[in-house]
């Protein structure tokens, strides 16, 4: 059980509205960082941009970011 309310909807926000879609599009639902960031849709927005300006930035292979996603899920043993 989460220590913290996840939000799902986005109650009328237009900046999570935006995010939310984008996330479902992508991956059929919504992830719990971005579930739990909701309570404040603009810490959340900038922890969205921070990662695609990482994965954006060129420092990284392109192929990096995903094994870096993959090993995470494993440690926490989430499914990926």
């Amino acid at each position: 059980m989460p220590r913290v309310r996840e939000i799902e909807q986005d109650g009328g926000d237009a900046t999570l509205a935006e995010i939310f879609k984008k996330e479902r599009d992508a991956f059929g639902g919504l992830l719990n960082p971005t579930k739990v960031m909701a309570h404040c849709p603009p810490i959340l927005r900038a922890a969205k941009a921070l990662g695609a300006s990482i994965e954006q930035s060129g420092q990284l292979p392109k192929s990096l970011p995903p094994l870096i996603y993959f090993r995470v899920a494993s440690i926490n043993g989430c499914p990926f």
